[in-house]
């Protein structure tokens, strides 16, 4: 599961009023919710689009601090796609990241900048 931050001063609710209507219009319908550090997330679990075999997504809050959006994209191994999959395999970057622009504000490179900061911040000092 990874959890993503808004843009400074900017909330998840604000950006995506109804997350479950959004995470609908990318995704596919939502079959069921699961729980996350607290928080009830939509799975869904029969995707549209073929390369993701299991989508979980939600709003994961946090006392004190700004919610988090949490997603996890279960997708299929590229090497089992076929020819008429492969075309879908594109369509589903696509919609990963212009539901992630949508929810975050953020691009791909500032998404990545932001995770790798994270990462230096949590590792120890030698």
């Amino acid at each position: 599961m990874k959890e993503y931050k808004m843009r400074r001063g900017e909330t998840l609710e604000e950006r995506v009023p109804d997350m479950e209507a959004t995470v609908e219009d990318y995704f596919g319908p939502i079959t069921e919710t699961e729980e996350y550090k607290g928080s009830d997330l939509y799975v869904v679990g029969e995707p549209k689009n073929p390369v993701f075999q299991r989508v979980v997504v939600g709003a994961v809050k946090y006392s004190g601090k700004k919610d988090r959006l949490a997603v996890n994209f279960e997708e299929a191994d590229p090497t089992e796609l076929g020819p008429d999959d492969l075309e879908a395999a594109g369509e589903a970057v696509s919609a990963k990241n212009d539901f992630l622009l949508e929810a975050t504000g953020r691009d791909a490179k500032s998404r990545r900048d932001s995770m790798k900061r994270a990462v230096e911040d949590d590792a120890p000092d030698y």
